[in-house]
């Protein structure tokens, strides 16, 4: 069939039309699943309720999870698929394994959404909203999530390597790390403030209680004091390195602005936290925060829900898996 130049144009409109009404109707969204799905969030909290009133470490585990599911392929459950004996997952990478845990809270929330929602819920988004609740349960403000994502198919150990931050950068490594995945120093900031709850292995931070490098033997920007603990706590680095500590002594169960009160004090766990002192900006940022709890629980919210867009995928991008372990194709 053949157009003049008027249904041409008419043919391009229609076209472009489509496919902007297609880009809209692929962005996140709150309540996302209110018709699909009305009871996706209210399931997900349930698990993460049950599954924190038995391990508090729990809480911790889920944000951090959500974190490096996002950092790595974008904000797509990727993190969540098991190693195959043709290829190693991320989950299995050393920034991952053995220290994440809770992968059975996602499977618990998809198990039953599944049989109520069939094919509805994405992984990625149970795993954003699971790391939204475990916020919440452990004293942080309720912030609302976007969603709307999509399940990657890959899963690829080694990208671990080159899209986590490890605890020893410093602070224009890891300005640079999140710049690359659209967020600002700032922003680094804040979700660092994450560091309020949860533990660390002794191998994690051991680096600085001893040969820190060619001058000092500890790294001069750890108080002393806090130093002395700490080796008493990992009395031997090199065999006790599943030897695990809180990574906020003063309350590591409770999603509050402590994180900034030791970092002021020189007590900072990982490099990658006492470098928050390194400007004067940045300082400035960190005693903000130290101050002003509610302006800091808002603000980390914020920031969540722009680390939850990185790399999504929408529309027909990916799938919605049926086992979050599994890419449907193998289930």
């Amino acid at each position: 069939m053949a157009f003049g130049r008027g249904g041409e144009v008419l043919v391009a409109f229609v076209v472009a039309l489509c496919m902007s009404a297609t880009k809209l109707e692929a962005q996140l969204h709150m309540g996302y699943y209110d018709k699909t799905c009305p009871q996706a969030e209210f399931v997900v909290m349930d698990e993460v309720k049950k599954a924190v009133a038995g391990n508090i470490g729990f809480a911790a585990a889920l944000v951090r999870m959500h974190f490096h599911d996002c950092f790595v392929r974008g904000c797509d459950g990727s993190i969540l698929i098991d190693s195959t004996p043709n290829n190693m997952a991320e989950k299995d990478a050393p920034p991952n394994n053995p220290s994440m845990v809770g992968f059975e809270i996602i499977d618990n929330a998809k198990k039953r959404l599944e049989a109520e929602c069939k094919r509805t819920v994405s992984c990625a988004d149970i795993l954003a909203f699971a790391a939204r609740d475990a916020v919440v349960l452990t004293g942080g403000f309720f912030y609302k999530v976007l969603a709307g994502r999509r399940d990657g198919k890959v899963s690829i150990a080694n990208e671990t390597l080159t899209n986590l931050p490890p605890p020893s950068f410093d602070l224009n490594q890891l300005t640079q790390s999140f710049a690359q995945k659209g967020l600002s120093q700032d922003e680094m900031i804040f979700l660092s403030g994450a560091h309020t709850i949860g533990r660390s292995h002794c191998s994690s931070f051991s680096n600085r209680l001893d040969n820190f490098n060619s001058t000092f033997s500890q790294d001069p920007s750890l108080d002393p004091a806090y130093a002395g603990q700490l080796k008493q706590e990992c009395p031997n680095t090199s065999s006790g390195a599943n030897q695990v500590v809180p990574m906020d002594p003063n309350s590591p169960n409770t999603f509050d602005t402590s994180y900034y009160s030791n970092i002021l004090a020189n007590r900072g766990l990982f490099t990658s936290d006492q470098t928050l002192m390194s400007t004067p900006a940045t300082a400035a940022k960190v005693r903000q925060n130290a101050a002003d709890w509610l302006g800091f629980q808002k603000k980390f919210g914020k920031a969540m829900r722009k680390m939850g867009k990185i790399g999504v995928l929408t529309g027909s991008e990916g799938e919605i898996r049926c086992n979050c372990r599994v890419v449907n194709g193998f289930y």
